[in-house]
């Protein structure tokens, strides 16, 4: 039968061209289109992706975020201006450029307009971010009451566990919840008949007052309140699966994702449960946004030249000394979003690794290469091991990694300014050796350093 099948197949291959209505055509793959360029968090998240997103949007035809919601935070300067994103993409910017919030992004409505006024308010940037703004149909809608129940959950995690989560409470986790359980809204659903849209919206709010008595929820105001931003979010809104489609199969555009969170808060790969609630990792760039694999070309990701983490959680290269609050001061680490403290430590090559391993990066961007400065030496995190035992791979279970012991390797450091490097060369021997360190490690090559906070602080390797 199969030579058969085969023989057949052969036999179509040679007909002439045009006789069987051009179907050997048809047979032939055809090669993808265009492909999207990834930028992602290798880490804990704050390693500066709005820096890397800022630098490559500038070429960029469309620019898009694919997951997370505004427990984000991306800060970007430009012209001595600093704006802060948590829900708009970064790229939004780029007045060439369209920007596109994907399916997989949850939106909390209130906080999207307020944050386009504050960033409108810093500077001429973000002028008519709405005309060139998009919007996925069936992107889901974070309520008021989802944020109320965030916080009532991490007090209710407080009494009961003694910790929390260390969530934003932007409610973002019941949200996404709301998504699982199908019970959620879109906003397909919101720009549609608002009367239907009202009593599925009832109907949440009174499953969500079910399981929190205490809720305190305005429902008639939220309604009113969400009525009136239905109206300046319809033109904003399309079909995003052809948005997607036809920006893939169109002309030739340059396609820019940006990751929010990052690796190590992958609701599936990181170090869960303190992780965020999406897919922050390669994969959710195609769930998130309604894209083919075969249209994923360079992943990008993002590594600060130390560790941060916002939040509670293992942290086995975190510095609670002199060393951690320079790191903290020198780099200003306060969480974009919440203004958190983040704790500090040496670089973790170990969890870079595993980043590496879950999204496979063409290369990699070092951030705050210039907040090392100051340092004789650093060191760097290259080995776990538990009662003297090495660990192979990186642990999922967090009471493992609470308890691991990290062999460092130890770098001279060089004292000396980096902020004025533009090219590898200007950069000191010992910064030069460091960056060589992590290339040979994780067997991924370096295309930019970051040596300070505007758009011009970037040493571009190839």
């Amino acid at each position: 039968m199969l030579d058969a099948v085969l023989s057949n197949s052969e036999s179509v291959k040679k007909r002439p061209e045009g006789s069987n209505g051009g179907q050997e055509a048809l047979r032939i793959p055809k090669e993808p289109g265009n492909k999207v360029t990834v930028v992602l968090g290798a880490q804990w998240g704050d390693e500066g992706k709005g820096k890397v997103v800022d630098l490559l949007s500038v070429e960029a035809d469309i620019i898009c975020r694919c997951q997370g919601g505004n427990n984000a935070g991306h800060t970007v300067v430009v012209d001595s201006v600093e704006y802060d994103f948590h829900l708009l993409p970064t790229g939004v910017l780029n007045k060439k450029a369209l920007a596109f919030i994907g399916n997989g992004v949850v939106i909390h409505l209130p906080g999207l307009f307020e944050e386009a006024e504050k960033n409108l308010q810093k500077g001429k940037g973000l002028q008519g971010w709405e005309e060139r703004l998009k919007i996925s149909d069936r992107a889901h809608i974070v309520f008021d009451f989802h944020q109320a129940a965030d916080g009532m959950q991490e007090q209710q995690r407080q009494q009961q566990a003694g910790t929390q989560l260390g969530t934003t409470r932007k409610g973002i986790g019941p949200a996404y919840s709301s998504k699982a359980a199908r019970n959620g809204l879109r906003v397909c659903d919101i720009v549609a008949d608002f009367k239907v849209f009202e009593g599925k919206f009832r109907a949440l709010a009174a499953h969500f007052l079910g399981i929190y008595p205490d809720l305190s929820v305005d429902i008639d105001g939220e309604l009113r309140r969400l009525k009136d931003y239905a109206e300046r979010l319809r033109p904003l809104v399309t079909d995003g699966v052809y948005f997607m489609h036809k920006a893939l199969s169109g002309q030739s555009k340059k396609i820019l994702v940006e990751g929010a969170n990052a690796a190590l808060l992958d609701i599936d790969f990181g170090t869960y449960p303190f992780v965020t609630s999406s897919n922050c990792t390669a994969g959710g760039v195609c769930t998130g946004l309604g894209v083919p694999p075969s249209h994923v070309g360079r992943v990008y990701g993002v590594v600060k030249t130390y560790t941060t983490r916002v939040g509670v959680g293992a942290f086995p290269t975190e510095q609670d000394n002199d060393i951690g609050d320079l790191l903290q001061s020198r780099g200003r680490e306060f969480g974009a979003t919440t203004g958190r403290r983040r704790r500090c430590g040496w670089l973790d090559l170990v969890l870079v690794r595993y980043a590496h391993m879950v999204n496979g990066f063409s290369a990699l961007a070092l951030t705050k290469l210039d907040i090392l400065d100051t340092l004789a030496e650093i060191k760097v995190g290259v080995a776990y091991s538990v009662d003297d035992k090495p660990l192979s791979s990186f642990p999922a279970n967090m009471d493992v990694l609470s308890q691991v012991t990290v062999t460092y390797e130890t770098l001279q450091g060089w004292c000396s300014s980096t902020e004025g490097a533009r090219h590898f060369e200007d950069l000191p021997l010992q910064a030069q050796a460091y960056i060589c360190f992590i290339e040979d490690f994780l067997q991924v090559p370096v295309k930019w350093v970051g040596v300070g906070k505007s758009r011009e602080s970037i040493v571009k390797l190839f």
